[in-house]
Parts: structure tokens; sequence; C-alpha cells
């Protein structure tokens, strides 16, 4: 394995954590090694409501005892996705709708690769949208994106972090 420089995570740890970091869409020089600032997954899109037929004594009550308001863009995500990072809170984009949801609840655990959007007490909107495949998009911390470098560093031995674009959804 290849030693990692204290100089080249500082700069790296610099580089991402500075104020500049948000306004980044691309380091560019030379030939390019492309690192997303974002995960991106295919998952099943369901819908979810209040309603009293659907919920038990506590319809405004999340699984992590957040609560939900009809006027809040938020999501539930089968179990499985809180392992890549969809956890309580994380801003989640949904392709092709102009709307950032939170994630505010999880799924029963029978559930995979699948997200429930609320959607108030409003069971015909939830009917009506039914079953979707659909792609998320959520940001990677600074932590996973220094990660990914340092694992492309390892593996290239001409490794310059000046190779290195890092794309935004924003």
């Amino acid at each position: 394995m290849k030693k990692i420089s204290l100089y080249t995570i500082s700069t790296l740890t610099l580089l991402l954590l500075s104020g500049c970091s948000t306004d980044l869409h691309s380091l560019v020089v030379k030939e390019k090694v492309i690192i997303e600032k974002e995960h991106t997954l295919r998952v099943t899109a369901t819908a979810y409501t209040s309603a009293i037929c659907q919920t038990d004594r506590t319809p405004y009550l999340a699984a992590w005892n957040n609560k939900l308001d009809p006027k809040i863009k938020s999501i539930a995500v089968s179990r499985d996705l809180l392992a890549l990072g969809l956890t309580n809170g994380t801003k989640v984009h949904i392709d092709g709708y102009k709307h950032t949801y939170t994630v505010l609840d999880k799924m029963n655990k029978r559930w995979k690769n699948k997200i429930d959007i609320y959607m108030g007490c409003n069971r015909k909107r939830a009917l009506k949208w039914g079953k979707q495949t659909v792609t998320i998009r959520w940001k990677k911390t600074d932590e996973e994106i220094a990660n990914e470098v340092i694992q492309q560093q390892e593996q290239d031995s001409s490794y310059d972090i000046s190779k290195y674009i890092i794309k935004s959804w924003e």
C-alpha cells in the first residue's frame, strides 16, 4: 500500500473544508479523475400519508420521533439505505422534481431499496403517485470525498491532486 503524505491529506482537507468548497465544481488540470460530490441511486418510490386508516395512534410521529408536517417535503427510507448515509435529516433530491426532501422517517425492515414520499393527509394524491422508479441524489460528506481521493492516490502511483474534478448537482 502506498504511503500517503501528511502534506497531501492537509492540502485535501483544506481544499474540501475551506469556504470555497461549496463553490468548487472542479479542480481542472491535465487528465481528469471524476469524484462525484453526491451519491446517486435508483430506488422504488411510493407515497404514504398520515390518514387515520393507514397509521397507529400517532399519525404524525415518525420513527426517529420527528414530527411529520404536511408542509415539509419529507421521505421515509428503507433500512438498507441507512448504511448508505440516508439517515435522519439527510437532504435528498429526486431527479425530475424541483423540491428537496428531508429524510425524517424509516420504513419497516421488510422493504429494500425503497423510499416513501410523505404526502400529509392527501390519500388521493398518494394513490395517484403510485409506485415509480426514481433516481435520488444526496451529498457526500467531505470525509467521504477525501476518502475517495485517498483511495485513488493509493491505486495511482502518478497521483496528483490537480487531476481531480469534483462534481456537484447544485
